[in-house]
């Protein structure tokens, strides 16, 4: 079982033989969330770190994860303290960087090192990458049944998506799985949503979100960074899949992309969400002054339930929403 801290070329590891298992999904899935993080805090990990940061700390000792890839460069900074951490506990682990340039030769290097480390052999890796391009394909239905069809809730969307990370650490049964809901899915009677939603930024911490959403008479119908676990590009090449992925790279690349499917799934207005003493916080202003949409912009903490005033935010921004525009 090999831990990875946020979506890497998961096509390595199994090709490898081995089970990818995403630590985030691991301490967000735990039914004690919170006890993660404690526990990270008894460790000595301070109060104003993150709490993903805190929760995967926690999650790779309580599943005694004995190695990770550590994405050191294209997602959170406090990664790198925590893998020396890790690695001072005992953990092995391996770095790996996203180029925030996009630049193809240095990715290209990136990924030959992680199949060296893995010594995996690139036609098992590409036999991989296969296996889990035909999972990639069924998760754009999931996709198109969310925003086309109006079939597949806001949290059934964010699941299966958020999932692709690592497949759930067993790519056969995810796609079972998925086979299952899909069947079940397209029999279902349409419903659109009176209002139309994207969610930007990291998946939230909160519990509740969707659902709470989904009774005020909206529907969030783009998932940005869920759909970019996906790799929803049809690639076939593998490194210039992940050029292609948007979420580590300069901003202007996520924003094209959100452009792009504000207009694609329609959407009447954004929320951002922010996670609390994470340094993407600072991009709201740069979303913000990108994008035509009205943006509600949501920080959050630690896990646990959807607070009230965030709630009422939501509420608010939602009946704003149906006054001005939205059908």
């Amino acid at each position: 079982m090999i831990g990875i801290t946020t979506t890497i070329p998961v096509e390595v590891i199994y090709g490898a033989g081995h089970r990818a298992v995403d630590l985030n999904n691991l301490f967000v899935g735990a039914p004690d969330p919170d006890v993660l993080v404690e526990e990270a805090e008894r460790a000595g990990f301070p109060h104003n770190t993150c709490a993903w940061i805190k929760g995967m700390y926690g999650a790779v000792f309580r599943h005694e994860i004995p190695k990770i890839v550590a994405v050191t460069g294209g997602d959170c900074s406090n990664t790198v303290a925590l893998a020396e951490v890790l690695a001072r506990r005992g953990v092995e682990v391996i770095p790996f960087e996203y180029p925030l340039d996009g630049n193809e030769a240095f990715l290209k290097g990136q990924v030959e090192r992680l199949m060296k480390a893995f010594s995996a052999a690139p036609g098992k890796v590409m036999e991989a990458k296969e296996r889990l391009d035909r999972i990639r394909e069924k998760l754009c239905t999931v996709d198109e049944l969310t925003y086309m069809e109006g079939r597949v809730t806001g949290l059934e969307n964010h699941r299966f998506l958020v999932a692709s990370s690592d497949f759930e650490g067993d790519p056969k049964g995810f796609e079972t799985r998925i086979d299952r809901f899909l069947e079940e899915a397209r029999r279902r009677p349409s419903s659109p949503p009176r209002v139309r939603l994207g969610f930007l930024g990291v998946p939230c911490i909160f519990q509740g979100l969707y659902e709470f959403i989904e009774s005020l008479g909206a529907r969030v119908v783009f998932n940005e960074v869920q759909r970019q676990f996906s790799m929803p590009y049809g690639e076939r090449d593998l490194v210039r899949q992940y050029l292609r992925y948007t979420y580590p790279y300069r901003l202007e690349v996520r924003i094209a992309d959100i452009r792009e499917q504000i207009q694609r799934r329609r959407l009447h207005g954004l929320i951002h969400y922010t996670q609390t003493f994470c340094h993407r916080q600072i991009y709201d202003m740069l979303l913000r002054e990108s994008l035509s949409l009205p943006v509600l912009t949501l920080e959050g903490d630690r896990p646990g339930p959807l607070d009230g005033r965030t709630a009422n935010r939501i509420e608010t921004f939602v009946e704003m929403l149906g006054e001005t525009g939205a059908p």
